[in-house]
């Protein structure tokens, strides 16, 4: 078979190489397993190890700057200053100065989704199932009036200024339920436009990390040293998942206070598994609702409704009290080496959740707030304030 003048010139400048022999042509990549298994793993590793890397070295500095700041700069002995915040401003300076190029995106994208994820069900070995029962039943009254409010209030305003009651809709879960993923669950329901979903989407993002950055600073003067009730705030008060548990990790690692992580992580999942009531009682709604006869909403998925990191945070859960019942977990273990393993993953997903808030930093394109407009602006702004007054006031009142 005649070979092209390109294969030729590229093949002949291997002679440069010292060790490379003489001989025939290297097989062509179309000869190459490309469908295998092991390709398409290292595929898969290539495409999001850059993007992991820019993260993880963003994370590494911030720390290093916090501490810096902290102890050398302004001269405690501990650094009253988070890794977390100064991450995600890092990121968002990087990303609206210079931009963030494609060839990091796949990697930021599975730091926010698939990592997120595995750190938020590792945090589930922090929790016996006791404890999270306990947790679960003192915020339940809570979580579900400030759902309530929000569901019930932000529809009505988004109407009032102009909204589509779909992007009002979506605007209700997304602040009251989980963020993105309560929006990209509720939307084929309601049959949602793109641009009403991109709309909503922004708004969750853009009050949800404000809220994050702002509340874990401003919580002790609002309840002191009420452990507790600053663990549900945050559970109840802020939109999205890596987001709560971000304000909950700032606070953590500020005050030396685990719990409020243990207690916001809680009450987020509480939060996320109300999709299983609140997604089949919209879709009704708009059933009864809409006159426009067009074809009739799809249904959300299993996984959409029940997000598997939620089952998974209960396995690990499971795994964690079934460990303490033993004086040699899973026979396996011994008991000190069974709480070196727990300090060792309580590391790792602290670790994790300070990577990818980094990554959500690096996606925060300020650009959002123009494309956005003022009244889908207003309205989210709105349903943040609301969930955070009625979540103060009902932790208070309790």
């Amino acid at each position: 078979m005649m070979k092209t003048a390109n294969e030729v010139e590229i093949y002949d400048s291997w002679g440069s190489f010292e060790g490379i022999p003489d001989g025939e042509a290297p097989a062509s990549a179309a000869a190459l397993p490309k469908h295998s298994f092991g390709h398409r793993g290292l595929e898969w590793i290539g495409l999001r190890v850059p993007g992991f890397a820019l993260a993880a070295g963003l994370a590494v500095a911030a720390d290093a700057a916090a501490a810096w700041i902290g102890h050398d700069l302004l001269g405690y002995e501990v650094s009253p200053l988070s890794g977390v915040p100064i991450a995600i401003l890092m990121g968002i300076i990087l990303c609206n100065s210079l931009g963030v190029p494609t060839v990091f995106h796949a990697g930021l994208r599975a730091c926010t989704q698939q990592l997120q994820r595995l750190a938020i069900m590792l945090l589930g070995f922090r929790l016996s199932m006791g404890m999270v029962g306990s947790i679960g039943l003192g915020a339940l009254p809570i979580v579900i009036i400030s759902i309530a409010a929000a569901l019930i209030f932000v529809p009505w305003l988004g109407t009032k200024v102009g909204l589509s009651r779909r992007l009002a809709s979506l605007i209700a879960v997304g602040t009251s339920i989980c963020g993105v993923s309560a929006i990209m669950a509720v939307a084929p329901t309601i049959k949602a436009e793109d641009e009403e979903i991109s709309y909503a989407i922004a708004c969750v993002a853009i009050f949800g990390m404000l809220a994050m950055l702002v509340y874990p600073y401003v919580t002790p003067a609002l309840f002191g040293s009420d452990r507790g009730g600053i663990g549900i705030f945050f559970g109840t008060a802020i939109h999205d998942t890596a987001q709560v548990t971000g304000a909950a990790l700032v606070f953590e690692q500020l005050h030396e206070a685990p719990e409020v992580l243990n207690i916001a992580t809680v009450v987020k999942i509480m939060r996320n598994l109300s999709m299983i009531a609140v997604i089949p009682i919209m879709a009704a709604m708009f059933h009864r609702a809409d006159r426009e006869g067009n074809a009739p909403a799809t249904r959300a998925k299993l996984g959409q409704v029940v997000p598997l990191f939620v089952i998974g945070f209960l396995v690990m859960t499971i795994v964690r009290t079934v460990g303490d019942m033993s004086l040699r977990p899973f026979g396996l273990l011994e008991s000190l080496q069974w709480h070196q393993f727990l300090a060792k993953i309580d590391w790792a997903s602290t670790w994790f959740l300070t990577v990818v808030m980094a990554a959500v930093g690096l996606g925060t394109g300020l650009a959002r707030l123009r494309r956005l407009g003022l009244r889908p602006f207003f309205v989210g702004l709105s349903a943040a304030l609301l969930v955070g007054a009625v979540s103060y006031g009902l932790i208070k009142l309790f």
